[in-house]
């Protein structure tokens, strides 16, 4: 579920016959193995349309892709990449599963609706129940990120926000996800967070398995400025 639930109410070995002489591999030249060890790069984020790209901050050197397939899918695919000096991007994570909101994707959200709001937002602030495990972001550790209760498919939501991080949707960026505030007013929902998954659709959330946010957590930046771009592939190819 989102932080609404929060803010309102995640034998034995055959036997071997002798190898036949076999001609060894050449060996590499370590020009050669340090070109294949170089992460391939390419001057836009694979999957995004010119609208969408356009819409990325020149500063945002770390965008978290969250693709879904479809406006009604509910699971997603996610992948973080890294813009190298001459900006041309790379994977720097991923891909990970993922999972949004219940209806799947919208473009002009409300409280309410299930749907996981469409487009590019700025994740700056991270937080949990647990402590921070070793992140950059300026991370808020309080008990009010403890939850109970259950998902839409009767799943446990205890844990989902062991560690958060906030996508400012409808918030003001630089304080903790659990501020109320909604600078686009309450209609429009809020408290839309990257959260623990619990095995199931969020209310409007993206929500990672534990390994793979404690991942994304330790690779953010704040001085690379990163954004999550989301939306199912249609949309997001525009």
């Amino acid at each position: 579920m989102c932080a609404a639930l929060l803010l309102t109410a995640c034998a034995h070995p055959a036997p071997t016959t002798p190898a036949a002489p076999t001609t060894p591999a050449p060996v590499k030249s370590s020009a050669a193995a340090s070109a294949d060890a170089r992460p391939r790069t390419a001057p836009h984020l694979p999957g995004l349309g010119p609208l969408t790209q356009a819409r990325i901050p020149d500063g945002a050197t770390q965008a978290l892709v969250v693709t879904g397939d479809t406006e009604n899918s509910n699971t997603a695919t996610a992948v973080l990449h890294q813009r190298a000096p001459g900006g041309r991007w790379y994977e720097a994570g991923g891909p990970w599963p993922a999972r949004n909101a219940l209806k799947g994707w919208t473009a002009d959200h409300s409280a309410g609706d299930l749907r996981t709001p469409i487009g590019v937002y700025r994740i700056g602030d991270a937080g949990g129940r647990l402590p921070d495990p070793g992140g950059r972001l300026p991370y808020d550790e309080d008990p009010e990120f403890a939850i109970s209760g259950t998902g839409f498919r009767g799943e446990s939501l205890e844990g989902s926000f062991d560690h958060v991080i906030a996508i400012d949707y409808n918030r003001v960026p630089g304080r903790t996800p659990l501020d109320k505030e909604r600078p686009l007013g309450a209609d429009k929902g809020g408290g839309v967070w990257i959260h623990v998954d619990h095995g199931g659709p969020t209310q409007a959330c993206v929500a990672l398995d534990r390994d793979d946010l404690r991942a994304l957590l330790l690779a953010l930046d704040p001085a690379a400025e990163p954004v999550v771009v989301m939306g199912p592939a249609p949309e997001l190819a525009r």
